[in-house]
């Protein structure tokens, strides 16, 4: 019997104690003593988001296929229980044993949301872990980050003594081995790093040193030891359908955000849209094999008990044995009585004729992503999306009983203009337009319902818009002012509800997400400050972020309404995503004269994601006759 690390006392304080006390099923339990390894796998937020995150299912469970190895979770315990665990001195502790996060020998950590840094050091500082990975000893674990915002470790980096680039699946055993073969030689911590260093994949930032020039730009970064890499390069699955996937997700005893089993269908997408950091990161497409789902899908649904299940990918749509996987769910979930989820399909003819066979879609609501109001800016961020097209997926769901329709805009896009800002209410009022033109009235129950929702935008590392200035706090509520006041104006505007985001959080997250190593003494003095849980808006603080920056010297400006230079390094240079930056540039420059640049399927871009070998940059209609090459001045070439 499992001894619980918090008191029955202390559970009854708390909300939702079933967060904490782990035995859920499928949890994987194993004998401590014999293990060589114990890792401890953290999504550094509440237990109903980490739950939900099918990265942390994977590496969950093919750690734990290790006979050498168990793997345990922890989450960010919520505030009251926070409060809790630093007044009675209670270190945080795995679900699985229950045992203090201290004595693992790895703490792995996901950074999906560069709201969450704050989190990191929540979690760091329970465990009884020193912040600084310099002030670590033997006795501490190696703290390890993973995850896409490592795409841009460096604001982070005095935080973690490794990061793990790309996906998780390539080097965990390698790594695993090194440590066992390092502790058992009787090496160092330091040793252990070095050597670590040299995997493919892996970046110590603690083996690096970065100058700068006087106007706070990166001058140059480099190894501090012969025989470390000068560039690290993205791990990559090449082969989706002969990799590990869990039959045996764990099931949370409470309901947590995605509620159900999710079956990736592919990794990657063939788009380019040029806002998207994902789509850039996990080039080139790989689609798993509909067999391989198949199977996988029936497992997870017997061994889990859930009532819905759920299709993963960037662009479901896109996915060309799609139809066969639908019908194949289908008739399995109408036997079985489980529902189906389908996001991330285009709205046309067969998404709709599917969406009707799916026993629990609501005909009250459909979802679009025009992203941009008008065709312009829509053709600046590459959307591939016309308003004709969008009209005729409207008029098609008005016509299958659909009567509300979600819209999702983006405000702030670069090179975009107050009438791109009022074509949003334009296009909101000709979708309620299509609705009356299209039903019948003695058919309709009551008015359409147009639900237009805008975030603002925020430039990403490893996309074309990492060269752009981010608005300031005030433009976006000017932006987003505009917007409610042309919604106003419309004739539909009864039909029209407007929301849009926080300014306050999108700024901040600009500053993280393109930010360097002078921000990790921000984000150390915002913790010391109180802050924590910064992804939810009622806990974040952002005067106390403002005054951080002041007291450390740093200029927020800096990192957000600045334009970058053609030839400026950033951050994360020295990391290789595949995707060249010369490519990047071309599309940034591209997207200044809104032009279109075609998907992968239609036409190779020569991106440089054609390296890996695998993919739609070979598939037969692609074909190795259309790879184009690519020589950038760093030396590094990449082909697609």
């Amino acid at each position: 019997m499992r001894t619980l690390a918090l008191s029955d006392e202390i559970l009854m304080q708390v909300e939702k104690p079933a967060r904490y006390i782990g035995g859920e099923i499928n949890a994987v339990m194993k004998d401590p003593e014999a293990v060589k390894v114990r890792f401890a796998m953290c999504f550094p937020d509440v237990y109903e988001i980490g739950m939900s995150h099918l990265g942390i299912q994977i590496l969950y469970g093919m750690l734990n296929s290790y006979e050498d190895v168990w793997c345990e979770r922890v989450y960010s315990p919520w505030v009251d229980l926070d409060a809790i665990m630093r007044k009675e001195q209670i270190p945080l502790f795995a679900l699985e044993s229950q045992d203090p996060i201290r004595t693992f020998d790895f703490l792995g950590i996901t950074i999906q949301y560069e709201m969450c840094y704050t989190n990191i050091l929540q979690v760091l500082d329970l465990s009884g872990i020193p912040l600084l990975s310099k002030d670590r000893t033997e006795e501490d674990p190696i703290v390890i980050g993973g995850g896409p915002c490592t795409y841009n470790p460096e604001p982070v980096c005095d935080f973690f003594d490794l990061f793990y680039i790309g996906e998780g699946e390539t080097r965990y055993r390698e790594l695993i081995d090194l440590y066992e073969d390092c502790r058992g030689r009787g090496l160092s911590r330091q040793d252990f790093l070095k050597k670590a260093a040299c995997i493919p994949g892996i970046y110590v930032p603690s083996l690096y040193e970065v100058s700068y020039h006087e106007d706070g730009t990166i001058k140059e970064m480099k190894p501090l030891e012969e025989g470390i890499p000068e560039r690290i390069l993205k791990e990559m699955v090449t082969e989706v359908s002969d990799t590990y996937y869990p039959d045996k997700p764990v099931v949370p005893f409470i309901k947590v955000t995605q509620d159900r089993v999710v079956l990736e269908i592919m990794r990657g997408c063939i788009r380019g849209c040029r806002f998207c950091q994902a789509g850039q990161l996990y080039r080139p497409v790989r689609e798993r094999d509909v067999e391989f789902l198949k199977k996988y899908a029936i497992a997870m649904l017997e061994n889990t008990g859930h009532e819905e299940i759920s299709l993963s990918s960037l662009s479901s749509s896109d996915y060309q044995k799609l139809p066969e996987l639908i019908d194949f769910l289908i008739e399995e979930c109408n036997r079985r009585k489980v529902n189906i989820s389908l996001p991330s399909l285009r709205i046309d003819a067969f998404s709709l004729d599917v969406m009707n066979k799916v026993q629990d879609v609501k005909k009250s609501s459909l979802t679009f992503a025009p992203e941009a109001g008008s065709q312009r800016l829509r053709n600046v961020i590459n959307k591939g999306l016309t308003e004709e097209v969008i009209l005729q997926g409207a008029k098609l769901a008005f016509e299958g009983g659909w009567t509300r329709v979600k819209l999702y805009f983006m405000l702030g896009i670069p090179f975009e203009t107050e009438e791109d800002i009022r074509g949003i209410a334009e296009l909101c009022n000709k979708i309620a337009a299509e609705f009356y033109d299209t039903v019948p009235k003695e058919k309709r129950n009551g008015r359409v319902q147009i639900v237009a929702s805008t975030s603002f935008f925020i430039p990403k590392p490893f996309t074309p818009f990492q060269w752009a200035p981010q608005c300031r706090k005030e433009d976006f509520l000017n932006k987003a002012y505009l917007t409610r006041t042309a919604i106003m104006s419309q004739l539909n505007q009864k039909s029209i509800k407007y929301n849009w985001h926080e300014a306050d959080a999108s700024v901040m997250e600009g500053i993280l997400a393109r930010g360097d190593r002078k921000v990790n003494q921000v984000i150390l003095r915002a913790y010391e400050k109180g802050c924590f849980y910064d992804a939810w808006g009622e806990y974040y603080k952002h005067d106390v972020w403002l005054e951080n920056f002041e007291e450390c010297g740093v200029d927020p400006d800096f990192y957000t309404v600045r334009e970058r230079s053609e030839d400026e390094i950033f951050p994360w240079d020295f990391i290789d995503c595949g995707v060249t930056k010369a490519f990047l540039l071309r599309e940034w420059k591209r997207a200044a004269e809104a032009v279109v640049t075609p998907n992968c399927r239609m036409q190779c871009q020569g991106c440089g994601a054609a390296r890996f070998g695998t993919g739609v940059c070979f598939d037969k209609h692609t074909g190795v006759t259309e790879i184009q090459t690519e020589t950038e001045e760093n030396g590094n070439e990449g082909t697609d």
